[in-house]
């Protein structure tokens, strides 16, 4: 491989503009004119859960962008409190707009219902879609358990060790890091010294209402067209078999994929088996993508 290549391969940050006149942050591996694939996070975590399969996507030969959606991570948070599913649409196709092609959009957890919302509304002529653990039935002891993680310590913690034995706590069939300086990329420290994780309380203030409009995201469903990929955690707690069995009776296209000894975050539990299939579903996507974007750009602060 060549030092070029092997450049490629490495993250660079990128910031592209949204809707209300935000700018969110993006890490981005690849050549930006390869086909590009758009990956958007759950609530709560950040692009930074994308590390390991940007790089494997950028290897075989496409564009990989790794997005913090608004109100979390290095994106800034939204000043309205905004986080509907409309809104977070918004946010994915003023995205899209600024790719050269129309992209493959590949979300887990609320950044695949932000996925089918946008897809399934028109807003985005995406080329492939793949959900990640994410269905319209959810499983309620799954959904509250993420909830009650996000918002257990609102008092943050005194040390990247304590915050990393809260985490091992919450997954505890996931070995515990020995150095989890990784999650300084989650944490923040405030003005009273503690660290406290970089999302915006109010997205989970509002998760009444993001469960209340998953219903209507129905509609949206069935009227996808493009290729879909299911990929269900087998261990999951918030995709159940029948939830998937619903889905896929309102997108009977929709080829599906359960990964063994996985939870709800797939690639985080079984990188490895989550990275070959949707590299295979992918690559099975004809490699001559329709442009969608209005123009190339803006870009901000690229690095």
């Amino acid at each position: 491989m060549s030092e070029r290549e092997q450049m490629t391969l490495r993250a660079d940050t990128r910031q592209f503009e949204a809707t209300k006149g935000l700018w969110l942050t993006a890490s981005t591996w690849g050549y930006p004119d390869n086909a590009p694939v758009v990956l958007l996070h759950g609530g709560g975590q950040t692009r930074h859960s994308w590390g390991a399969i940007g790089e494997i996507l950028a290897e075989a030969g496409f564009y990989a962008v790794a997005v913090d959606m608004r109100g979390h991570g290095d994106s800034p948070w939204a000043p309205d409190g905004d986080y509907s599913w409309a809104t977070l649409a918004g946010d994915l196709a003023r995205i899209c707009d600024q790719l050269v092609a129309g992209p493959m959009i590949v979300g887990a957890s609320a950044g695949g219902l932000v996925s089918l919302a946008a897809v399934g509304g028109g807003q985005v002529r995406a080329r492939g879609l793949v959900l990640v653990d994410i269905v319209l039935d959810l499983e309620p002891v799954g959904v509250n358990r993420i909830r009650d993680f996000m918002q257990a310590r609102p008092d943050g913690f005194a040390s990247l060790e304590e915050a990393a034995d809260f985490v091992a706590g919450y997954l505890p069939d996931r070995p515990r890091p020995t150095d989890p300086s990784g999650l300084a990329k989650n944490l923040r420290r405030g003005a009273d010294g503690r660290l406290r994780w970089h999302w915006d309380p109010r997205w989970v203030q509002g998760s009444e209402g993001h469960l209340a409009g998953i219903a209507q995201l129905a509609e949206s469903a069935a009227r996808i067209a493009i290729p879909t990929l299911v990929v269900r955690g087998g261990s999951s707690d918030v995709v159940s078999q029948q939830g998937v069995e619903h889905f896929l009776r309102l997108v009977p296209h929709a080829d599906y994929v359960d990964v063994a000894g996985a939870g709800h975050m797939i690639a985080g539990d079984r990188n490895d088996a989550f990275a070959e299939a949707v590299t295979s579903f992918l690559r099975s996507l004809p490699r001559s993508p329709q442009v969608v974007g209005r123009r190339p750009g803006p870009e901000r602060g690229s690095q």
